[in-house]
């Protein structure tokens, strides 16, 4: 009919489609396809999170152990093992040309410190120049902390030059202070005679090389106090201040009614290392007396426990009555810190 195209007659070359050829291409098609390689990865991608994950917890529970282990590690070659090793030796008699031969002795050794007459003697030297020298550099230290809370020009410099003193060496600041203290050249015999004073020997009087290092302790310590005692002061409220000022209280009273008692906790502290400071004071006596070594002075008029110590140990040879001293300084120590704990406590009770 017009209009219409005949159809084209099917080519012998083609071959008919094939069902069952279809459906298994169709299959294999649907296996190699896209869908599943991305379910692979995704798998693989959800085990590499999932280590992550538990490196990453691993991390978080370990690594603070890390940090700190090199302090532990210091602490127990050079700080643990020092104190058990002098803890067993003060048990032994030992010297220390020899120090692996050890006869044990039990407390012999601590009983035989409480009837030596030079061991009550630094004990007592000890405790001596420890408060001579402390309460005025406490006082001092507070003094000077409060002048410096209040705006001064300069205020900078005034508290860098307080650090000079503790920065400077025992070594150099204990030998000015021979020079000083001389008896025939020295700055303050001159001082003295300008006065009508005649000079005073102050390495071979008791009392006199006693407050002589307890000046040095003074002049190295009393800045490094006073910055402490001004961290404090800058921590208190300035609202109390304004209150106290409102009600009419001068400066000398705010100081005494609002300073120092917010301080006691801070003031308590500066006690404590203070007089751990002072049990342990080695250098200044050791330089101040000279040629007199670890004996301090001709008598031993001020020969502290850490001067004993080192003349046992160090110029008599006996390693253990050396251990026993330091162990019984140690048990000192901890007497201080036991009071220092209870009076902490009837303060916060108290406040």
């Amino acid at each position: 009919m017009a209009g219409r195209t005949p159809r084209p007659a099917p080519s012998a070359a083609a071959p008919a489609p094939d069902p069952a050829a279809n459906g298994s291409s169709g299959r294999a098609g649907a296996a190699s396809g896209p869908g599943r390689t991305g379910g692979t990865d995704s798998l693989a991608a959800d085990r590499a999170r999932a280590r992550r994950s538990r490196r990453y917890r691993r991390d978080l529970r370990w690594s603070p152990y890390a940090f700190i282990a090199p302090f532990f590690l210091f602490f127990a070659a050079f700080g643990l093992f020092p104190l058990l090793y002098t803890g067993w030796a003060a048990l032994h008699r030992v010297e220390l040309t020899a120090p692996t031969d050890m006869e044990w002795a039990r407390l012999r050794n601590f009983t035989r410190l409480l009837g030596d007459d030079f061991f009550w003697n630094a004990l007592g030297n000890t405790f001596v120049i420890g408060v001579i020298s402390t309460v005025p550099q406490l006082l001092m230290a507070l003094g000077m902390a409060h002048l410096l809370n209040y705006r001064l020009r300069g205020s900078t410099f005034f508290r860098v030059a307080l650090l000079t003193p503790y920065a400077t060496s025992v070594a150099a600041a204990t030998l000015v202070f021979v020079l000083i203290f001389g008896r025939d050249y020295g700055l303050v015999n001159w001082l003295l005679s300008t006065i009508g004073v005649d000079g005073v020997d102050w390495e071979n009087g008791s009392w006199s090389a006693k407050l002589a290092v307890s000046t040095i302790v003074i002049w190295r310590w009393t800045g490094y106090n006073a910055l402490i005692y001004l961290a404090a002061m800058q921590a208190i409220p300035h609202d109390l201040y304004e209150s106290a000022a409102l009600d009419g209280a001068s400066r000398w009273q705010q100081f005494r009614y609002v300073t120092v008692p917010s301080l006691r906790p801070t003031i308590l502290f500066t006690c404590v290392v203070s007089t751990i400071g002072a049990m342990q004071l080695f250098g200044e006596p050791l330089l101040f007396s000279g040629s007199a070594g670890a004996t301090g002075g001709a008598d031993h008029q001020y020969q502290t426990l850490g001067l004993y110590l080192y003349e046992q140990g160090w110029v008599n040879l006996h390693l253990g009555r050396a251990s026993a001293i330091a162990w019984t300084m140690f048990l000192i120590l901890l007497v201080v810190a036991a009071v220092n704990a209870l009076i902490a406590r009837r303060l916060r009770r108290g406040d």
